[in-house]
């Protein structure tokens, strides 16, 4: 028995000695391992790649809106509202989720105080009270000028998340900008309607 005992004792150190020799499936070791790290590198790159993308449109959308607006010398709530069709046409390819776009008109007095001379949003509605104070920077209160200040605010949706793997607060990205433009002709951009 001590005999057989060894035999088997040195056939089980032949078989593990053979075992740790054998590379044949060394390569598919190695890819069961890498594989998910390249997956999760591919999707983190994917979901950063449009999230900048979707930041980016947010931004181009408030300076347009902006820009548009300040080209007038008055505008209406029905001029107002075509801001919703600009900022489709700068999201396209992609729908923005829960837009919010607000457009204001700020009145700087000779003091250097702005001020809100109307305001409009997405749902033709009022966000602000006439003469309700404005932030505004510093740099941009020249007394007696005009400003008018566009706001949109945007959720990203993340893609590829897989449900329960992140909570849910870290699943949906609001994104907003604001940018402020002085008025290009006349000293104030009127508002009928607003």
């Amino acid at each position: 028995m001590t005999d057989k005992n060894a035999r088997r004792g040195s056939g089980i150190l032949m078989r593990l000695r053979a075992l740790w020799a054998d590379r044949s499936g060394v390569g598919g070791v190695e890819f069961a391992i890498i594989a998910p790290l390249l997956l999760c590198l591919y999707i983190t790159a994917f979901e950063l790649t449009i999230g900048l993308s979707m930041s980016k449109r947010t931004t181009r959308t408030a300076s347009t809106i902006a820009d548009l607006v300040t080209q007038q010398t008055s505008v209406t709530p029905t001029v107002l509202a075509t801001m919703k069709d600009v900022t489709a046409s700068i999201f396209a390819p992609y729908t923005p989720q829960n837009l919010s776009l607000k457009i204001t008109g700020v009145t700087i007095d000779a003091s250097g105080n702005p001020t809100v001379a109307w305001s409009w949003d997405q749902l033709n509605g009022r966000p602000y009270a006439v003469g309700s104070p404005v932030d505004v920077p510093a740099d941009m209160r020249t007394p007696s000028t005009f400003l008018v200040r566009a706001q949109v605010s945007v959720t990203h949706q993340l893609f590829m998340v897989m449900p329960g793997l992140l909570p849910s607060q870290l699943q949906t990205i609001t994104m907003g900008r604001q940018y402020f433009y002085r008025q290009r002709v006349g000293t104030s951009i009127a508002c009928t309607g607003c």
